[in-house]
Formats: structure tokens, C-alpha cells, sequence
């Protein structure tokens, strides 16, 4: 067969693929890897002999994103501060889609973190993907009886976990909006505002960038936490820069991220930090601030190719 089949066939499940190696492993670097990975396997086989192209390019990006799971689950333990998932750039059809938002969603994505690489797997194929129990048993090489054990274990972690915050997306951007315009005049009655008293922020800064490394609670720490790093000296440590360095520009934006509304900030153009709101009853309930340099690389990237 070949080599441009095999290629056609393969890019027909590329998307396929990445989005259950994204949502496996929560970093798009590592499902751009497992995909490769898959496709180094694929480009090697005798079409001929594939009964279903889907459930083998299916089966080998799954196993393969498990093994690398299991791996970065180890390294996960040592990391310093929170982790969050690597935000990605989504396009508007998918955020107008709630149930597909939802599977890529940040929120999700943290509480996957909680289950077993195998209950993850499982619950990533299932329910996100449609995959029959015996789908999933050929695709994990577990029997039937025991996938569906695994299926129930997961569905009910997630629903013991997940937050139930608001899904209307004209609210979420309302409130993003003013939570920015808030935050960028260094409004404080105004932030104060859309934050529920609970509000709780979290800052993955991967160890490398100054934050807060434990989640800061309460609507009065969280406003002074934010509007403290809006400043320009908080902004130019941040960036690294010498005394008396002059601060470039900081611009921020409203954009869809893991299919719903987020601000992202730039500095010459480059994302310094992306922030994700969970919102209910017309209030902030979360904040999630990821400024990891290395979680934000494929953002730049990708900002790039929309202009």
C-alpha cells in the first residue's frame, strides 16, 4: 500500500486522535508526541491487512498516551505549585457546542486528573467519544466485564468531583469582560463585584514565574492578589526584566480557550499568562491563572496562526 494512503487514511483520525491523547494526558505537547508516535506505527502496517483503520489508529494512540500517562503522573508529583492543564486555542463552533466545550473543558480536565490512568482512559472514550463497552475492551485489552467496571467507577468520580457551574457562554463572557475591564483599570469595587465571596484563585506558574504556589480564597485576597501582579513592577519581575528596564506594552484579550471564554495577556505580542473563570449565579467562583512558560509555547504558536 501506499505511503500516501496511509497518510490520507491517517489524517481522516488526526483529529480524532489528538483529542483523545489531549484529553488522556492535558497537555497538547504530549498528544502532538503520542500522535506522532501513532503515526510512526501506522506508516509501517499493510493497510490491507486493517480491518478498521479508526479502531487501530484508536487502540495505539490510547495505549500509547496510558504509557506516557503513567509516566508524567510520576513527575506531576514533584511539580511545584498547582498544576493545570495546558490551555488550548479553540474555535468558536466548539465552544457554541456545549457538550463538546465541556469535554475539553480545564475544569473536566482537572478533575480526570483524579482517577487512574486506565478510569481516564475509559471514561475519556466512553463518554466523550461514544466508544461501546466492547470497543473499549478490544482498544484496552481488558474483558468486557471488567471495562464496564471501570466505565461505572469513573462516571461516578466525575460526577462526585466536577463543579456545577454555570454553562451558559453569553453569562461566562459577560462576566469575563468585567472581570478584565475591572482588573485592567484596577477597579477594586468593580472586581469585588463579579467575585462570589468564596472565590478561589489558582496559579500554575510551573515554579519558573512569581505567583502565588498555594490557591489564595476569598474574594477580598483574590482582588488583592490580581490587582498586585497587574502592577508594573510586579509585571516587570515577571518578565525578568533589569531596574530601570522600560516595561513593554500589556495587552490582553478576550479569545475561546478549552472551548469557552478566556483572557489571555501579551507582551510583544507573546502570551505571558492565560486566565479561565468558573462562574455561577452571575459570579467568579474560580480562577485559573496559568502563566507556565512551557504551557504557553503552542498558545503562541498557535495565536500566530490566526493573524
Amino acid at each position: 500500500m501506499r505511503r500516501t494512503d496511509l497518510l490520507s487514511v491517517f489524517d481522516e483520525q488526526r483529529g480524532l486522535l489528538l483529542g483523545v491523547a489531549y484529553r488522556l494526558l492535558g497537555s497538547l505537547a504530549d498528544a502532538e508526541d503520542v500522535v506522532q508516535e501513532t503515526w510512526l506505527r501506522w506508516s509501517s502496517v499493510d493497510l490491507d491487512s486493517i480491518d478498521d483503520p479508526r479502531a487501530f489508529l484508536v487502540r495505539v494512540t490510547t495505549r500509547l498516551g496510558l504509557d506516557r500517562l503513567r509516566r508524567i503522573k510520576a513527575r506531576r508529583e514533584d511539580y511545584v505549585g498547582p498544576w493545570l492543564p495546558e490551555p488550548v486555542l479553540t474555535a468558536p463552533d466548539v465552544a457554541e457546542d456545549i457538550e463538546r466545550a465541556e469535554s475539553i473543558s480545564l475544569a473536566l480536565i482537572v478533575v480526570l486528573e483524579t482517577l487512574t490512568p486506565l478510569e481516564r482512559a475509559v471514561f475519556v472514550l466512553r463518554e466523550v467519544f461514544g466508544f461501546s463497552h466492547a470497543e473499549m475492551a478490544e482498544v484496552l485489552d481488558r474483558s468486557e466485564v471488567a471495562v464496564r467496571q471501570l466505565a461505572a467507577r469513573a462516571r461516578s468520580h466525575v460526577h462526585e468531583r466536577r463543579p456545577r457551574f454555570e454553562a451558559d457562554r453569553k453569562v461566562r463572557l459577560n462576566v469575563t469582560q468585567r472581570f478584565l475591564s475591572a482588573c485592567a483599570t484596577g477597579d477594586l469595587a468593580g472586581l469585588l463585584a463579579v467575585l462570589a465571596p468564596g472565590v478561589t484563585l489558582i496559579n500554575d506558574g510551573g515554579g519558573q514565574k512569581l505567583g502565588a504556589r498555594l490557591p489564595v480564597h476569598g474574594a477580598r485576597a483574590v482582588s488583592s492578589f490580581l490587582l498586585s501582579i497587574s502592577r508594573g513592577p510586579t509585571i516587570a519581575r515577571y518578565l525578568g526584566l533589569e531596574p530601570g528596564e522600560p516595561l513593554p506594552p500589556v495587552r490582553s484579550s478576550v479569545a475561546d480557550i478549552n472551548g469557552g471564554p478566556a483572557i489571555i495577556l501579551y507582551v510583544d505580542e507573546r502570551p505571558i499568562a492565560v486566565i479561565a473563570l468558573d462562574v455561577a449565579d452571575d459570579l467568579i467562583q474560580l480562577v485559573r491563572l496559568i502563566s507556565s512558560p512551557d504551557k504557553l509555547s503552542r498558545l503562541a504558536s498557535d495565536v500566530r496562526d490566526m493573524r
